[in-house]
């Protein structure tokens, strides 16, 4: 028996939902004690423990969102998901090293604007990998989407095809969460 969307319309929704965020943060907040043991202590194994936390935290928060269907399980809006994903990786790779330059015109340390960049480069590969993998394994696209709306989500850049007024008021982009009104129409 599958788990994708089990808890979707239970009475379990709303927790599962609190779950899945909860645990998002905490692999965010393992991450974060990883580094500052590293970097403000020299504590190597702290860092490498609070790392694996973090992923085990960032694995349980996958799980729940599966639980409640966040991401799609349909192969066809599975592969646009995964197109959209990609370009807004590619699209990181620009945000984020105008971000290093903000942080660095701030006088923020040097090596914490590198860390930024080094993030940007990250977000280009993973841009490659993903497009690697859909030119790979993903079915070929039959339908002609060039009449199709675009919409692009303002905060993370994940791009959407299609008539987005006939998603629920509820919609979140499946990258970032935020709501449907902070997507912008392209063109």
């Amino acid at each position: 028996m599958s788990i994708f969307g089990k808890t979707k319309g239970t009475e379990l929704e709303k927790a599962i939902a609190q779950l899945a965020q909860g645990e998002a943060i905490g692999g965010s907040m393992y991450y974060a004690l990883a580094y500052i043991a590293k970097k403000q202590f020299g504590l190597d194994e702290v860092y490498k423990e609070f790392i694996e936390l973090g992923n085990q935290e960032t694995n349980h928060g996958a799980f729940y969102a599966m639980l409640n269907g966040r991401y799609p399980t349909d192969e066809k809006y599975f592969w646009q998901m995964v197109r959209g994903l990609s370009k807004a990786e590619y699209k990181g790779d620009a945000n984020i090293n105008q971000l290093a330059d903000k942080l660095a015109s701030l006088g923020i340390d040097k090596d914490a604007v590198e860390q930024v960049r080094e993030f940007a480069q990250q977000e280009k590969h993973h841009g490659e990998v993903t497009k690697t993998i859909i030119d790979k394994y993903a079915p070929k696209d039959s339908e002609d989407n060039s009449n199709k709306p675009v919409y692009t989500c303002s905060v993370c850049g994940f791009e959407y095809v299609g008539d987005l007024d006939a998603e629920p008021a509820d919609y979140k982009c499946p990258i970032c969460g935020c709501a449907k009104g902070v997507f912008k129409k392209e063109g």
